[in-house]
């Protein structure tokens, strides 16, 4: 007869873990416990305070108290270090049942979810994938041949295109195709996927030509290529919205931990745990400055050891990676810590200083062995962004050639659904701070040149104020009937085209803002001028990311001065492409 399980027993009393440890220790866990007691009753109107950020997710106050008891006897407890992994999992579980459980746990139970990651992600993945194409390109050359009848009566012997699968998975592989990445998108993948079917493919022609005198069937060989890339694209597609779905819901979810509880860390965290398609959940940080459990904004997990206790912590965590982002402890230090994880086999990445100015172009060079990285970048006045307005204008020319019907078309029908002018004029700061008027269709109720309410301009103040940005508060009552269609198509925007063509705009860049906007961001947010150093876009990389509307200013930003310290015409490509996507999704 199966003997019944337990019932799992709750956290112990608070008292209990106070008493484990000394009574000059334990008075001074009180006394945080009071402080936290006495922050509860101050949440909502001191956000800031440091007791306050312990317990931002964990508002009931019995589980308050039992998660700081235990943080309070992880950092206060003489035990000697080998204790420490028990500490490190209560931590952990009372930390988990404050949160709210992940859609995983209700979805799939943790077997499925260790089958799923062993798969798909780390090695799994990396013998997924080749095995993936290698198929895929099997079936290609199949089908190029007329079917399997067909293929089995063409002899190996005379038809070299049998070795195709085989040296595309080479090629990709050479080409860093197999990599292991964060996140790689399907346009990321199609610059590594058409090269290296290309290579292939001609490799193998040429071999052809030496061995039969000439050419087998031309047209053969051009559909092996074509049926090789599309079913590869599809594979690929296939798989990444795989990833997509089981990552949003944490089902492929790897523990990371964070070394460094500062600025810097937690805003990893914050990335990581807003973007789930990353496929990494933050679950601790590693830090020296016991301060850091407090002072830090915004942190959500707990500090759960020191740099010296890594071992400890990775094996009570099972965490298999670790970020290095600007932690207080010396570097001589870190270096170690990077050391003892690659003898453990733990995967680490490392936020490198002065992150903000590195870009796609760093070059690598040795001095010895100390190792010395080379930063180069993109003048804004120089001949490749003359070469970018260049093709700029003669796109928008050609646009709003070809889409001149359905400009006329989408004029008419704002002049006779609604009172006012067909354009709205508004100031908008560009390059250099240039002030210039955007155009746009008008997709509100005239108001007369000022079309802010002061109800409006509060909102708007407000918004600033908690770091979201100003666009889209305008209330859905002031849309017109053809408005809302505008905007959910994009179509509002096409009059930018002739900003393009005049010079003011560019068709990717960063988006303008009002004067009164720019001097207000110019005081608070950092580098926020920077983005003046190009011309401003219709469509930009923040957008394309979803940082439209009341979002995050300062995400904004960085993704807006990302663009200019990577911009290449194949980045603009990309852009436009995403944005075709968004467009179509609705989005």
């Amino acid at each position: 007869m199966k003997k019944p399980s337990a019932k799992r027993a709750g956290p112990a009393p608070v008292d209990t873990h106070l008493a484990a440890i000394s009574p000059e220790r334990a008075a001074q866990g009180s006394r945080l416990l009071a402080a936290v007691d006495s922050a509860q009753e101050e949440f909502d109107t001191h956000a800031s305070n440091a007791p306050i950020r312990v317990v931002r997710r964990a508002r009931a106050d019995q589980k308050v108290r039992h998660r700081v008891a235990t943080e309070t006897t992880l950092k206060l407890s003489p035990e000697p270090t080998e204790a420490l992994p028990k500490r490190v999992m209560a931590a952990v579980a009372l930390d988990g049942q404050s949160e709210e459980p992940l859609a995983s746990d209700a979805v799939s139970p943790p077997v499925a979810r260790r089958i799923l990651r062993s798969v798909f992600e780390g090695p799994g993945q990396a013998i997924l994938c080749p095995l993936l194409d290698f198929a895929l390109a099997c079936l290609a050359v199949v089908l190029a041949l007329g079917g399997f009848n067909a293929a089995l009566r063409v002899s190996p012997d005379r038809f070299a295109g049998f070795a195709l699968p085989g040296l595309v998975v080479l090629m990709l592989f050479m080409l860093g195709g197999y990599r292991g990445r964060l996140r790689l998108l399907v346009l990321d993948w199609l610059r590594l996927l058409v090269p290296g079917v290309t290579l292939a493919t001609v490799a193998l022609a040429v071999l052809d030509l030496l061995n039969n005198g000439e050419i087998t069937d031309r047209s053969t060989w051009l559909r092996m290529w074509l049926i090789t890339t599309v079913g590869l694209t599809c594979g690929r597609i296939t798989l990444a919205l795989f990833h997509r779905w089981a990552r949003s819901r944490r089902l492929l979810a790897e523990p990371v931990l964070i070394v460094g509880a500062g600025l810097v860390g937690t805003r990893v965290a914050r990335r990581l745990e807003a973007h789930p398609q990353y496929g990494l959940l933050p679950i601790g940080f590693i830090d020296d400055d016991e301060q850091s459990l407090f002072g830090s904004s915004g942190k959500s997990a707990p500090v759960l050891g020191t740099v010296d206790e890594i071992e400890q912590v990775l094996s009570a965590t099972r965490a298999r990676t670790v970020i290095v982002a600007f932690a207080s402890a010396t570097d001589s230090r870190i270096s170690g810590l990077v050391r003892r994880c690659q003898r453990l086999g733990v995967q680490v990445s490392v936020v490198p200083r002065m992150f903000d100015a590195i870009n796609d172009r760093v070059t690598y060079e040795r001095l010895g062995g100390l190792p010395v990285l080379g930063f180069s970048s993109v003048d804004p006045h120089g001949w490749q962004f003359a070469i970018k307005h260049a093709l700029d204008r003669s796109f928008a020319a050609v646009m709003l050639l070809i889409l001149s019907p359905l400009l006329a078309a989408v004029a008419l029908a704002v002049r006779l659904t609604s009172s006012g002018p067909t354009l709205f004029r508004q100031q908008r700061v560009g390059r250099d701070g240039k002030v210039f008027d955007l155009y746009k269709f008008r997709s509100m109720e005239w108001r007369g040149p000022t079309q802010t309410t002061p109800h409006d301009e509060y909102r708007i103040a407000r918004l600033v104020a908690s770091d979201t940005g100003p666009g889209g508060v305008e209330r859905d009552q002031r849309l017109t009937r053809i408005g809302r269609v505008l905007r959910s198509l994009s179509l509002d925007e096409l009059p930018q085209l002739f900003n393009v063509l005049k010079g003011d705009m560019s068709i990717v860049g960063p988006r303008p803002e009002r004067p009164e906007f720019v001097e207000m961001f110019g005081r608070d947010i950092p580098r926020y001028h920077d983005r003046h150093r190009v011309r401003s876009g219709i469509t930009g990389w923040a957008q394309v990311h979803g940082l439209r509307g009341p979002t995050s200013l300062v995400d904004r930003i960085e993704w807006d001065n990302y663009y200019i310290a990577h911009w290449s015409l194949g980045l603009d490509l990309k852009i436009l492409i995403l944005t075709a996507i968004a467009v179509f999704r609705g989005e």
